[in-house]
């Protein structure tokens, strides 16, 4: 009877290990998915300051080329 016994508490054990372990597994599967996609927006978002800081720079860069050559003509016409 006792063998029984430390048997089926052997196996319960084990179940409840093996509950656990899958538990854990999921676990680091759910942070691995979340860490991936944290570094994956970051990246994104990265990329997007960067085209943003162009077109401004583009922007700025056109307002001054295009006063200094309407003065440039400006001057031209005048003198």
């Amino acid at each position: 009877m006792r063998m029984r016994q430390s048997m089926a508490q052997l196996e319960r054990e084990f179940e409840e290990q093996a509950v656990l372990e899958r538990r854990d597994r999921e676990q680091l599967r759910r942070a691995a998915i979340k860490r991936t996609r944290t570094r994956r927006r970051a990246k994104i978002e990265r990329g997007q300051q960067l085209r943003f800081l162009v077109l401004i720079a583009s922007i700025a860069l056109t307002v001054v080329v295009v006063t200094v050559v309407m003065f440039e003509t400006l001057a031209w016409l005048m003198g």
